[in-house]
C-alpha cells in the first residue's frame, strides 16, 4: 500500500502530479482526470485501463492491490459518468474483492486512512449503481455500511461525509421521498466546506431538480444558476452538459416545450458523441413525451422504443418504466387498449417491486383517467356504475396518497407547490363521485379535505442542535439529545423509512427545517357520527396506506362536528373544498335535521371572485389600493355592490340551502349559519349574499354567520397551559386575573412615525370621543391591561412588546383586543405563518420574523412555535403568548389564514393557542382617515372607530356572533337606505367572527 512505509504520512508533491505511486501511475492518474473534466471518457477510461494493464503486471503484494483497487474505482466513476452500468459494476465488485483482500493486511495509520478512503469511495460508487439499477434497498444497505465506516475515517472537512449526505439525497429521490431529500440536500449545503468542490455543485443540481419536480420553477433555475457558476470554476465540462438537460427537464414542466425541446436536442447530441448512452435515454424519453405533444407520434414511438431499449441494456429498470409507462399513455391515444394495459401494469410492477410507491400511485391514476375518458367516449350502459366504481377504487386511493406525500416537505410553501401538482388527481377524484351521484361520497371528501393539517410541534427540535464543526459521533449521543434523538438521528445515520411516516432528521437538518417553516402532519380522521363508527372515506384510506406504505391520515380521531353545546338555536354547519368547482356540504343540528351537497361550477367561481378583488384594496402600496377601492370598487356604491352580492350568491350558494334557512327560521327561530370557506372563496363576505333573485334579501338578514376553521386545530381535551414559575423572568407574580380585558389599541412602532406606513391607524391618543368612552367603559367594568389612569394612556404606547404581552396573557385574561397594523402573508407564497402583528418590539428583539428597519414584528409562527426553534430550553408559542377566550384582531387582513391550504396563520394560531373565538377581518381594512381623505367623510365622523366599539361590545355579549351580526345588518338597513359611505361593506363586511 502507498506510504506505508512512512509511519508519518507525508508524501511529496509537485506542481502538476501528486507523487502517490510513482510513475507511470501518478502522471497517469492526472491525465485521466484531465480527459475526465474535459468530458473525454472515452479517453479517461483507457488512461485508466492502461495503468490496471501495468498495475497486474506487477509481482502481487498488499500496495500493489490497493493500486488496482484504486484504478478500478477510478474506472467505474468513469463508466458511472458515462452510464455504462455493466462495466461499472463489473470494476466495483472486482475493487470491492481487493479491498477485502488486503483489510487484515498490516499497514501503518496513513495506509488504514487510504484504504479507508477508497472503500468509502467503493461503496459510494457501489450505492449509486444499485440505486441506477433500481435495487434500492441494496443501495441503502450499502450506504448504511458507509455510515458505520465513516467514523474511524479521518475527514476534517466533511468530504466523504458530504458525498454520503448526497447519495442519500439522490436515494430520496428516486423513492419520491421529495420533502426528505430537500431537507437532507438544504442541510447538506449549509455544512458542506467549500473545498469540496465536486460535492457543491451535485449539491445545487440536485436542490433545482427537486424545486422543479414540485412545481417551484423559479426557485430552481436559481439552483442551476449557482451550480452553473461552480462548475465553470472548476472546469467540468462533462456536468455543465448535464445541467443542461436539467433546464430542458425545467422548461418541459413549466411548459415551454419550445425551449425544452431545443435543450434536449443540444444535450443528446453531446451525450451521443461521449457514448453516454444512460443520460442519452433520459433526453430520449423527454423528447418522446414532446414529439407526442406535438402529434409527431411515428417519431414518439421511435424515440421511446430507443429509450426503453436503452434502458434496459443498462438495467436501468425505474427508468425502463418510466418509458413504458410513456408508451402506455401513448398506446391509449391511438387507440390500443391491450398494448397500454400491458405497459402500465409492467411499469407498476416494477415501481411495485422497487417499492417507489408514488408511482404506483401515478399508474393507477393513469388508468383511472384513462377508465373516465372511456366513459365519456362510450356509453357503458348498464356497466357504467361499475366502471365508476373500478376507476374510483384506483382514483381516490392514488390521490390520497398523492396528496399526502406534502407532509414530507419542511415548507408550507413546498406543501403548497405539491397540492398544485396533486390537485388534478382529486379532481378527477370529484368529477368520478358526481358522475356516480353518491350525495355520501362527496360528503366525505369535503370533510377529509376541510379537516386541516396538524401542527407538528414535536418535529421541532427542543434540545441544541449539534455543531456543524463538532464531532460527527456527538450528534447522535443519547446522553445530550434525550428523547429527541430517535425524532432526529444524526445526518449519517438512515434516513429513508417505509411507510411509518416522513423522513425526520436531526441536528443542522432539524434547525434548518424550524427556521425554514412549520412542519406539519397529515389531518385527523373524521368520524361521521359522535359514537365511534365510520371515518370519512376509511376504506379508500386503508387501500391507500395498504398500497403506498404512506400515512394518510393521524392516529388523532375528531368528530366531524361537535353539537353538544349548539342545542338552543338551529344551526347549519356548511364546508366547502375546492376541486376544479367548488363543492359544498351542509348538515343541520339544533333542533333542525337534514343534509344536502351543492357545489358552484369552476369558471363562474372564479369569475366571481375575480369581481370581488376588484371591489377590494388590490395590489401595489397600500395607499394605491386602497384609492382604487374608493376609487372605482363595487363596495362603495349600492347598486354595483348589490350586483356583485348577487354575482357572488349565484355562482356559490345553493337556492335549496336557502328555502332550508327559510323554513328553519319560520319554524324555530334566526339559525346560526357555520361556514368553513375553501381557500378560493374565504375572503367572500356571506353576510352580503344577495340570496334572492327577486328582492335585496341578504343572508344576514336570514341568518347569524360564523366562520369555522379546520377540525384539525379542535381539541378533545384541553390542557390549561402550565404558568411560569415564580421566579421566571417572564413573570415574578403568578397570581392570575380571568377578569381582565388586555387592551393593545395603535401601539406605537419603532422607527415608524404616526404618518408613515406602519404610523397610526385610530389617530392622536385622546382625539377621538367614541374610542375614549369605550376605553372608559372597560375601566368602569373591571381590570384593564395595561394599568392606566385615564383612557387616553392606553393608546400609542411604547411598552407593549411581546415579552410584556406575554407576562399579561399568562397572569390570565378573558379577553384580548389588538387594534393596529397587520401585514398579511402573499398567498402565493403558501405560509400563512408569515402573517406578523406590529408591536413595540425592536430589531433586537428574538422571534421568526424578519425586523423591518428598527422593529421586529411578531409573526403567527412565533405565536405557534414559540421560542422552540430559538432556544435549547424553549417553550411551544401556547405557553408563552395563552389565548383568552375571545380575541379581537382588527388590522388589515387579520384573518386571511383560510386563504391557504394550511391555515396557521394570526386569527388560528390564537384559536390553537387556547381562544374559542376570535374576531378578524377579511381584507385590508380603510382607517378613519382613508374615508376623510379619499371619500371626503368629515372628521366627525369615524367609522373605523364604531367598528372597533361594535367588536368590543359583541365581544361583552354572551352571544359575541350574534351581537356582531345585530350591528352589521344595521350597517346594511343604513347602506341600503341612503348609501353613505360611512355604511359602506368595505368596512363592516370585512369583520367575522372565527371559532372551531
Amino acid at each position: 500500500m502507498p506510504e506505508t512505509s512512512r509511519e508519518d504520512g507525508e508524501h511529496e508533491q509537485n506542481a502538476a502530479v501528486t507523487q502517490l505511486y510513482g510513475e507511470p501511475f501518478d502522471s497517469g492518474l492526472a491525465l485521466a482526470e484531465q480527459h475526465q473534466l474535459a468530458a473525454d471518457l472515452t479517453a479517461a477510461c483507457a488512461v485508466h485501463e492502461h495503468l490496471l494493464t501495468l498495475a497486474e503486471s506487477l509481482e502481487d503484494s498488499a500496495d500493489v492491490q490497493f493500486l488496482r483497487a484504486h484504478l478500478l474505482a477510478n474506472i467505474a466513476s468513469v463508466r458511472l459518468t458515462a452510464t455504462d452500468l455493466v462495466a461499472a459494476e463489473d470494476a466495483v465488485e472486482r475493487s470491492r474483492a481487493l479491498l477485502d483482500g488486503i483489510a487484515s493486511a498490516p499497514m501503518g495509520p496513513r495506509g488504514r486512512q487510504l484504504w479507508l478512503e477508497m472503500m468509502l469511495r467503493t461503496l459510494l460508487a457501489r450505492a449509486d449503481l444499485l440505486r441506477r439499477t433500481g435495487r434500492l434497498d441494496e443501495a441503502l444497505a450499502c450506504l448504511d455500511e458507509a455510515a458505520l465506516r465513516l467514523p474511524e475515517f479521518d475527514d476534517p472537512e466533511g468530504l466523504r461525509t458530504s458525498e454520503l449526505g448526497l447519495n442519500r439525497v439522490h436515494l430520496l429521490i428516486e423513492r419520491s421521498e421529495w420533502g426528505a431529500a430537500e431537507e437532507q440536500a438544504s442541510a447538506l449545503l449549509s455544512t458542506t466546506p467549500a473545498t469540496a468542490v465536486e460535492t457543491i455543485p451535485r449539491l445545487l443540481i440536485v436542490l433545482g431538480l427537486i424545486c422543479a419536480s414540485t412545481g417551484r420553477f423559479d426557485p430552481a433555475e436559481d439552483w442551476f444558476a449557482r451550480a452553473e457558476d461552480a462548475l465553470r470554476a472548476t472546469g467540468d465540462t462533462g456536468e455543465l452538459q448535464s445541467l443542461l438537460a436539467h433546464r430542458a427537464y425545467t422548461a418541459m414542466h413549466r411548459g415551454d416545450f419550445d425551449l425544452a425541446e431545443r435543450l434536449f436536442a443540444e444535450a443528446s447530441e453531446f451525450f451521443e458523441r461521449q457514448r453516454r448512452y444512460g443520460d442519452l435515454a433520459v433526453c430520449e424519453q423527454a423528447r418522446a413525451f414532446l414529439a407526442g405533444r406535438r402529434g409527431d407520434s411515428t417519431g414518439a414511438d421511435d424515440l421511446m422504443a430507443a429509450s426503453l431499449a436503452r434502458f434496459e441494456q443498462l438495467g436501468a429498470s425505474i427508468a425502463a418504466a418510466d418509458t413504458m409507462l410513456l408508451g402506455a399513455q401513448h398506446a391509449y391515444d391511438r387507440g390500443d387498449i391491450t398494448e397500454m394495459k400491458r405497459l402500465a401494469q409492467d411499469a407498476r410492477d416494477v415501481y411495485q417491486a422497487r417499492e417507489v410507491y408514488e408511482r404506483c400511485a401515478q399508474v393507477d391514476l393513469m388508468l383511472a383517467r384513462t377508465l373516465e375518458d372511456n366513459l365519456n367516449r362510450t356509453d357503458h350502459g348498464d356497466h357504467e356504475r361499475k366502471s365508476v366504481d373500478n376507476a374510483l377504487s384506483l382514483a381516490l386511493p392514488a390521490a390520497l396518497a398523492l396528496e399526502a406525500a406534502r407532509y414530507g416537505f419542511a415548507t408550507a410553501h413546498a406543501r403548497s407547490q405539491w397540492l398544485e401538482l396533486a390537485d388534478d388527481a382529486m379532481q378527477l377524484v370529484f368529477r368520478l363521485a358526481v358522475r356516480r351521484q353518491d350525495q355520501g361520497l362527496l360528503f366525505e371528501l369535503v370533510e377529509h379535505r376541510c379537516a386541516g393539517a396538524l401542527l407538528a410541534l414535536d418535529r421541532t427540535p427542543s434540545t441544541p442542535a449539534a455543531s456543524p464543526a463538532g464531532d460527527a459521533g456527538d450528534a447522535g449521543d443519547a446522553g445530550e439529545f434525550g428523547e429527541s434523538v430517535s425524532v432526529f438521528p444524526s445526518a449519517a445515520m438512515k434516513v429513508y423509512r417505509h411507510a411509518d411516516g416522513p423522513t425526520r432528521l436531526g441536528g443542522v437538518a432539524a434547525d434548518a427545517a424550524a427556521s425554514a417553516g412549520l412542519r406539519v402532519a397529515p389531518p385527523p380522521k373524521v368520524r361521521m357520527s359522535q359514537e365511534p363508527g365510520r371515518v370519512a372515506l376509511q376504506e379508500y384510506i386503508a387501500a391507500a396506506e395498504f398500497r403506498y406504505h404512506r400515512r394518510i391520515v393521524d392516529e388523532e380521531e375528531v368528530p366531524f362536528w361537535i353539537t353538544d353545546d349548539l342545542t338552543s338555536r338551529p344551526v347549519v354547519q356548511i364546508r366547502m373544498a375546492d376541486a376544479g368547482d367548488v363543492f359544498m356540504t351542509w348538515t343541520w343540528a339544533g333542533g333542525a335535521r337534514g343534509f344536502g351537497t351543492g357545489h358552484g361550477p369552476a369558471d363562474e367561481v372564479d369569475r366571481a371572485v375575480r369581481a370581488l378583488a376588484a371591489a377590494l384594496p388590490g395590489p401595489g402600496t397600500a395607499a394605491e389600493g386602497m384609492r382604487h377601492a374608493f376609487a372605482s370598487g363595487a363596495m362603495t356604491d349600492p347598486r354595483d355592490e348589490h350586483a356583485l352580492a348577487r354575482e357572488l350568491a349565484e355562482a356559490m350558494w345553493p337556492e335549496g340551502l336557502t328555502a332550508q334557512i327559510r323554513q328553519v327560521s319560520a319554524r324555530a327561530g334566526r339559525p346560526l349559519v357555520r361556514i368553513q370557506p375553501s381557500p378560493r372563496v374565504a375572503q367572500v363576505p356571506w353576510e352580503l349574499l344577495a340570496v334572492d333573485a327577486e328582492s335585496d334579501v341578504r343572508l344576514i338578514d336570514l341568518a347569524d354567520v360564523v366562520t369555522t376553521a379546520p377540525t384539525s386545530l379542535r381539541r378533545p381535551d384541553p390542557k390549561p397551559s402550565p404558568r411560569p414559575a415564580p421566579d421566571t423572568d417572564t413573570d415574578t407574580d403568578t397570581d392570575t386575573d380571568t377578569d381582565t380585558v388586555v387592551l393593545v389599541l395603535d401601539p406605537r412602532i419603532p422607527g415608524f412615525r404616526a404618518d408613515s406606513p406602519l404610523g397610526s391607524v385610530l389617530g392622536p391618543p385622546g382625539s377621538d370621543p367614541e374610542l375614549l368612552a369605550f376605553v372608559q367603559n372597560r375601566l368602569d367594568a373591571g381590570a384593564v391591561v395595561p394599568s392606566v389612569a385615564t383612557p387616553a394612556e392606553v393608546f400609542r404606547r411604547t411598552d407593549l412588546d411581546r415579552d410584556w404581552l406575554s407576562g399579561a396573557l399568562r397572569k390570565g385574561a378573558r379577553r384580548l383586543m389588538y387594534v393596529g397594523h397587520v401585514s398579511g402573508a402573499p398567498v402565493e407564497g403558501g405560509q400563512s405563518e408569515d402573517g406578523t402583528l406590529h408591536l413595540c418590539c425592536g430589531p433586537g428583539t428574538a422571534g421568526l420574523a424578519e425586523a423591518v428597519r428598527t422593529h421586529r414584528p411578531l409573526s403567527a409562527k412565533d405565536l405557534l412555535l414559540g421560542t422552540l426553534p430559538l432556544r435549547a430550553d424553549g417553550e411551544p408559542g401556547g405557553r408563552i403568548w395563552p389565548a383568552p377566550p375571545r380575541v379581537a384582531l382588527i388590522g388589515c387582513e387579520s384573518g386571511g389564514d383560510l386563504r391557504f391550504a394550511e391555515s396557521f396563520g394570526l386569527a388560528t394560531a390564537m384559536l390553537h393557542n387556547g381562544a374559542e373565538l376570535v374576531t378578524a377581518t377579511r381584507w385590508v381594512l380603510p382607517t378613519s382617515f382613508a374615508f376623510h381623505r379619499l371619500a371626503g367623510l368629515p372628521e366627525s365622523v369615524r367609522p373605523l372607530s364604531a367598528a372597533v366599539v361594535a367588536v368590543d361590545t359583541a365581544h361583552e355579549d354572551q352571544d359575541p356572533v350574534a351581537r356582531l351580526g345585530r350591528w352589521q345588518r344595521e350597517q346594511l338597513d343604513h347602506w341600503r337606505a341612503d348609501g353613505r359611505i360611512e355604511h359602506s361593506p368595505l368596512l363592516w363586511a370585512a369583520m367575522t367572527c372565527i371559532v372551531v
